[in-house]
């Protein structure tokens, strides 16, 4: 993946924080000035700490790590969504359910019954309820795709969570803290940093500002996912290989339960009592 540049971040208007009015004093550091009553992000250091995020999520993929995307508010959610979905990786784009992580448990059982519900679905089970219990299992079915459906797939705790407008998913970002999971988020001028461990200074507003982000973190998750498979892929074992070895320990073992072993000559002879 292109390192991010200064050009892409100002045409995407990564630089406009919020009035100066709203500011978080915490964001001071990361402030290049004000204008007009707004202030502007220092965009050297959101292309810094881009580049180094980006270092950080590209290690996590490379080691089989998963990163939860959570943005669910209205310009963050298609684009969420799709550069979640370009990497593989969960997200959550509309609302986030307490508990998703501090009671993983229980959501994840949720998420086996939605796909249980499913398998029936597609067996044809519901053919023989009734109008009325198949139109209420249908309608279930509808309501945990549309609150699950982006985490369905998430089988343990992420390893990282990116997060768009840490104000807005104040209890994504406290779940994670509590589990001791890192947090990496896009923070406006009007958000506090501290409990963020990889602060990305920028425009959590701009759809496009978001859509840049969100993309250049799936980019480096691929990038990271290709080396893990590639990894993966030296140290498997051809399936024949596997198959002759797990038969010649097979034969091994029948040949001392019977009894009898082998000697050097290929005649086998019964064990001494």
């Amino acid at each position: 993946m292109s390192a991010v540049n200064m050009k892409e971040l100002l045409e995407a208007g990564v630089h406009f924080g919020h009035r100066t009015r709203r500011w978080h004093p915490k964001m001071r550091p990361f402030i290049f000035t004000q204008r007009n009553g707004i202030h502007i992000i220092d965009l050297q250091q959101t292309v810094a700490r881009l580049n180094e995020v980006c270092e950080k999520v590209k290690e996590v993929a490379a080691q089989g790590g998963t990163v939860l995307f959570v943005g669910t508010k209205k310009q963050a959610q298609e684009n969420i969504a799709l550069a979640a979905q370009s990497c593989g990786m969960p997200y959550v784009n509309l609302r986030w359910l307490g508990g998703t992580l501090t009671n993983f448990r229980t959501i994840r059982q949720r998420i086996d019954y939605l796909q249980n519900l499913e398998a029936r679905y597609e067996r044809g089970d519901f053919e023989g309820l009734s109008k009325k219990e198949t139109l209420r299992l249908e309608r279930e079915m509808a309501r945990l795709r549309e609150r699950l459906g982006g985490i369905r797939e998430l089988r343990k705790l992420p390893d990282l969570l990116f997060v768009v407008d840490v104000r807005r998913e104040e209890i994504a970002v406290k779940e994670a803290k509590t589990l001791s999971i890192p947090i990496i988020a896009m923070v406006d001028t009007n958000c506090d940093p501290e409990p963020i461990d990889y602060v990305i200074p920028s425009n959590d507003d701009a759809i496009r500002a978001i859509k840049l982000v969100a993309d250049k973190m799936a980019a480096c998750i691929r990038e990271g996912r290709q080396a893990w498979e590639a990894v993966r892929a030296k140290e498997e074992v051809p399936a024949e290989a596997v198959t002759a070895a797990g038969w010649r320990l097979y034969s091994e073992a029948e040949t001392l339960e019977s009894g009898y072993l082998p000697e050097e000559g290929g005649e086998a002879k019964a064990k001494e009592e």
